[in-house]
């Protein structure tokens, strides 16, 4: 395989110091930066750009910009707005992973000669005899495998996670040591295109369209007061519902349909049984007989027992030993054995069973 990589650098600490690893151990390294959404009217390079390139030029390697803006609006920002206009909860981080990282990156770069594609990703790959793992990092808490689980399997040979051994202390000591500008700059805390968190706000800017009121509800169907769109709530939601019922009220259920949001109590959130679809197997071919795994139903889920039963080709049902609170429509479930990612699938809906 070509020692020629591309490794993808956001303008932060992690990918400046994955890139620099990689030219220790000998790579030939090209740094990569996506430009993806901008407001519109903004041009010139960002400092993350500006960033990346310095850090390039530092370490004497080359750089360049990729224009992944449209396939970044396509396949990320609009499946963002149709789940949460579905109900759900969407995840584009992941989505962004497998269709632009790991996707239209990848298949960029290829083109320009690359053999294999790195990302300050905090994950790990390990060989087991003709198959490649995809593994959770040595830090557990920085870990980022949840976010990888849609990689199609044949392309794991071909990643690189250089960070997958190291911590952020030692991350950003390292960054401090080679002079690199990144070394102290804040970590992202929110989704990339919308870094105050105003998700419904950016929708309803991004379509021109306002969210339409509706009704508050219980779980018999009485009208409890009105809201100001579902795409202002989520699931387990208690804050900001400007409502007042005399006792704690919870989101438990969106229905965009009829424009529902409906209330309950923090036990109602709890269910036992989740149903996946869109299911992608990683460490194994197939699942024949009921799997015994550890189960994450959001990127905070510190994981639970569970039992993974495949009802078609890509669809599985996700029976937990123990009850699971507030498993949101849109998010991904990833299942694990040990430290290796199984699989995973986008969460369908609950129940109770």
């Amino acid at each position: 395989m070509s020692k020629k990589v591309f490794a993808a650098m956001s303008g932060g600490v992690d990918s400046s110091v994955a890139a620099y690893l990689l030219t220790q151990a000998g790579y030939d390294v090209t740094g990569a930066t996506m430009t993806l959404y901008r407001p519109s009217g903004e041009t010139g390079d960002t400092r993350d750009v500006t960033d990346a390139r310095a850090v390039c030029d530092k370490l004497g390697i080359p750089h360049r910009t990729y224009d992944m803006g449209e396939v970044f609006c396509r396949c990320v920002i609009e499946d963002f707005i149709r789940v949460y206009e579905a109900g759900g909860t969407p995840n584009p981080c992941v989505t962004c992973n497998k269709t632009v990282k790991f996707g239209a990156l990848w298949e960029t770069v290829r083109a320009d000669g690359a053999g294999m594609i790195a990302t300050g990703h905090y994950a790990r790959i390990r060989k087991d005899g003709d198959r490649y793992l995809l593994c959770k990092a040595a830090d557990e808490g920085k870990d980022q495998s949840y976010f990888l689980w849609q990689l199609p399997k044949e392309m794991l040979p071909h990643i690189l996670f250089p960070l997958g051994e190291m911590t952020k202390p030692e991350i950003r000591a390292l960054a401090a040591e080679q002079g690199f500008e990144t070394a102290h700059k804040s970590d992202s805390q929110d989704i990339c295109f919308v870094p105050d968190g105003a998700y419904a706000e950016f929708i309803e800017a991004y379509t021109g369209k306002t969210a339409e009121a509706g009704d508050f509800v219980d779980r018999d169907g009485k009208v409890l007061g009105q809201h100001k769109g579902i795409l202002h709530y989520t699931i387990g939601q208690r804050k900001g519902l400007g409502i007042a019922l005399g006792a704690p009220a919870f989101v438990c259920a969106k229905h965009p349909d009829t424009r529902r949001v409906v209330l309950g109590k923090n036990e109602d959130l709890f269910a036992r049984e989740i149903r996946l679809e869109q299911v992608n197997l990683l460490s194994v071919d197939s699942i024949d007989a009921p799997m015994t795994v550890t189960a994450r139903i959001r990127s905070t889920h510190r994981g639970d027992t569970a039992t993974v039963v495949m009802t078609g080709k890509d669809t599985a049902r996700v029976i937990f030993d123990t009850p699971q609170r507030a498993a949101c429509a849109g998010q991904s479930c990833v299942f694990y054995d040990g430290d290796t990612v199984v699989g995973g699938g986008i969460i369908l809906d609950t129940s109770n069973t």
